[in-house]
């Protein structure tokens, strides 16, 4: 996931500093922001060096040329192209490809481009501008499914607790199962007084159990 769809402290925890931090940063990142900054910072010294006027000592010097004119449609420009990257990002490659023309055309006709100053914020502002690309939006079908798919913390917690008292629950009747059983098995059988029928007995015994005066 990309910063700039990152989430941000909700609104109720912030203070007016954090506010406006995480505004900053939601525009700074939604826009080419880094190209139209250069692109503003390589206009002013175009504007402001055919018109400045400096003093050494008791002498003042003045830097107007005949390019004056020139020098401030350029300024003026670089600027303009700046804030519509920053406003309108529809049309930062226009803007890009408009502040690297301005910023070489600015080189013969506004003193060097202002003295070598505006000409790498120029050059490295376009090209930050025409290379520029908004975030993708996630696909619906996509969102959707890893909203349903996900599960709020507090759901997942009561869930895990639950298959833990499950799983508590299961194995205390497992051990009193097995007690039960162990005392069954331990338990003595106690036989049961067998009576031997006349017909069961020995024949042994039953001779024995002959009178004698019968047996005559």
């Amino acid at each position: 996931m990309s910063s700039a769809l990152a989430e941000y402290r909700p609104a109720e925890h912030e203070n007016p500093a954090q506010w406006l931090r995480r505004v900053f940063r939601t525009f700074r990142r939604t826009r080419p922001y880094y190209g139209g900054l250069l692109a503003m910072i390589a206009g002013v010294p175009i504007m402001y060096f055919p018109y400045a006027k400096l003093s050494l000592g008791g002498m003042s010097v003045t830097m107007a040329t005949t390019a004056g004119a020139g020098s401030l449609i350029i300024g003026v420009l670089l600027l303009v192209l700046g804030l519509t990257a920053w406003f309108q990002p529809a049309v930062r490659f226009f803007a890009g490809v408009a502040t690297t023309l301005l910023t070489l055309v600015s080189i013969p006709v506004s003193n060097l481009g202002g003295f070598g100053l505006a000409i790498l914020p120029g050059l490295i502002g376009g090209g930050l501008m025409m290379a520029w690309a908004p975030l993708p939006e996630p696909d619906a079908a996509e969102a959707g499914k890893a909203e349903s798919t996900a599960k709020p913390e507090s759901a997942a917690k009561a869930e895990s607790a639950a298959k833990f008292e499950n799983a508590a629950k299961g194995t205390a009747s497992e051990a009193a199962i097995a007690k039960s059983s162990a005392e069954t098995a331990a338990e003595p059988t106690a036989e049961a007084p067998t009576a031997k029928l006349p017909a069961q007995a020995d024949p042994a015994e039953q001779t024995a159990a002959v009178d004698p005066k019968e047996a005559r």
